[in-house]
């Protein structure tokens, strides 16, 4: 059987098929629940890999995806092909292109700093050009980015959603950690993409986890209680426990337990409390200010405030490219959700709380773009080409919201809104005051087509496997230790151990890397000196 390999490199997690390239079929699929590199995010993941080498996230990027080919149980004589999609950042650094040109927005900065804008076309390339997988022996497929900072990602969004084809005003986002998204107004495409953080994806919410089985994907209110909807092994849907939501009483038992909720499960949760009177922002109004769901999951006031940033986030990332385009918010037909979030989110409810343009008509819910553009490249080297004219002629502008005032302007007021609990007639008078697009109107019932029933929809005759850890370590030997495990007790996440010989190990993957760096400053004499750190592989 000749092997080959998609992989998803995504900023919450990473996802691969093993595929037989004879047949064309998925036989086996693996997920992580993080991404390798230090941090929540992919701006947490460019700054450990500026400040402290894109060797090293590099390294750590590689030795996750070879995790994956184990847990694929894929042999090295038998790969012929590995594809990889992803945004720019994820595939710069796994192929160990510099990202300097991703990091400094502006070309006076590139031009100060001496920095080009690196090529990001389609390509074919030997493994034995990409440091660490030499041993392969085998091709590494890339997709192209439309420009520099609209990557792979974006590309198999828009072509997936079928947006390109069709004479309407659509918007497709990628609801995820990294949010992509493109706003089509006429023959132009104007793309985007907000560092929502990763609640949407069921991280840095207290019992959150990304979208995986025995995690509670959707909300629904029966009687005054809650009634959980867990993904079981095969990532379907099924009926959970019905809860007191104020003090977790058990009061009907579903065919499932919980581990943990996903990000989509928070959404509803978030739209059914709030339309019940549970949650007046930015209040629980619970008298623990808790909301209990099924085998002592809770939500708190802050993982509400948590979520508030991630929706407010992606609607300001709305708002900002209609601005730019020139529409108002109302003037969008069609809306576009992809990734596991994208999927699994009840859009109606999402829509209701402002995750999709109150006034769209038609939403339809599209899967994992990444992966099925990274396994229709795998098995077809024709359309990797394909992609690559349909790339070079897409007519786009890219907004950059970190520098631009409008997304700034309506941040500011999604945080005033979620936080502080702001009216919403006070918000749709500020955005008025700004100049900025009008929300328009919520509309009743939208037409909703759900495309998939998975984000990955076909998992293949071996299942799908997830791999709890993603098994990627940083290591450095702290001279004169003073052993008072003072860098130990300070992590919350318990990603650091050190050995007899003073050796200390970081996973990674647990890591908060620059959003924390609690074990640097805990240090006495500076002596955790994260320059000195190494990817340790064999851990």
């Amino acid at each position: 059987m000749r092997v080959g390999v998609a992989v998803d490199l995504g900023t919450s997690g990473f996802r691969a098929q093993k595929v037989d390239l004879d047949r064309d079929e998925i036989k086996r699929t693996v997920i992580t629940l993080r991404n390798p590199l230090p941090g929540a995010n992919v701006m947490d993941h460019m700054d450990f890999a500026i400040h402290y080498g894109q060797d090293l996230a590099h390294g750590l990027s590689v030795n996750a995806v070879k995790n994956l080919l184990q847990a694929l149980d894929v042999k090295t004589g038998e790969l012929e092909r590995i594809s990889i999609c992803g945004n720019p950042i994820q595939l710069s650094i796994f192929q160990g292109i510099t990202i300097e040109d991703l990091a400094y927005a502006g070309e006076r900065k590139k031009k100060k700093y001496h920095i080009e804008d690196q090529k990001r076309d389609a390509r074919i390339v030997p493994s034995s050009e990409i440091p660490g997988l030499e041993e392969f022996e085998c091709e590494v497929m890339v997709p192209p980015a439309i420009k520099h900072e609209v990557g792979a990602d974006a590309l198999a969004l828009i072509v997936k959603s079928g947006m390109l084809d069709k004479d309407e005003i659509s918007i497709a986002t990628d609801y995820g950690t990294n949010a992509e998204m493109a706003l089509k107004v006429g023959d132009v495409i104007y793309t985007g993409s907000a560092a929502a953080g990763p609640a949407l994806e069921g991280q840095q919410i207290k019992h959150g986890n990304l979208a995986s089985p025995f995690t509670i994907s959707d909300i629904e209110f029966e009687n005054g209680a809650l009634r959980n909807y867990v993904l079981n092994e095969e990532m379907k849907s099924t009926p959970g426990d019905l809860v007191d939501p104020a003090t977790g009483e058990i009061l009907e038992e579903g065919q499932i337990k919980a581990k943990g909720i996903t990000g989509t499960g928070v959404i509803a949760l978030i739209e059914k409390a709030l339309g019940k009177g549970l949650v007046e922002l930015p209040k629980v109004k619970t008298p623990e200010g808790i909301i209990h769901l099924q085998d002592k999951i809770l939500f708190s006031e802050h993982d509400l405030k948590e979520a508030g940033k991630a929706i407010g986030a992606i609607r300001a990332g709305h708002i900002t490219l209609c601005a730019t385009a020139g529409i108002t918010m109302e003037d969008i037909e069609t809306a576009y959700m992809a990734g596991a979030a994208g999927t699994y989110m009840d859009a109606a409810k999402a829509q209701k709380i402002g995750l999709i343009p109150y006034g769209t008509g038609r939403i339809c819910q599209l899967g994992n773009t990444s992966l099925t553009v990274a396994k229709e490249i795998l098995v077809s080297e024709d359309r990797l080409w394909e992609l690559q004219d349909v790339a070079n002629k897409i007519i786009g502008t890219h907004t950059m919201f970190a520098t631009a005032p409008e997304f700034s302007d309506a941040y500011v007021l999604e945080l005033a809104y979620w936080e502080e609990g702001m009216p919403m007639k006070m918000f749709r008078k500020y955005l008025k005051k700004k100049g900025l697009p009008a929300l328009g109107d919520p509309i009743e019932k939208p037409i909703i087509e759900k495309r998939v029933e998975r984000d990955i929809q076909v998992l293949g005759e071996e299942g799908l496997h997830v791999l709890e850890r993603v098994g990627t370590y940083l290591s450095m030997v702290v001279e004169d230790c003073p052993e008072c495990p003072k860098c130990i007790k300070v992590c919350p996440n318990d990603a650091i151990s050190i050995d007899e010989n003073n050796r200390v190990m970081i996973s990674t993957d647990l890591c908060d890397g620059a959003h924390c760096q609690k074990c640097i400053r805990a240090c006495p004499g500076d002596k955790f000196n994260w320059e000195n750190l190494e990817v340790f592989e064999n851990p």
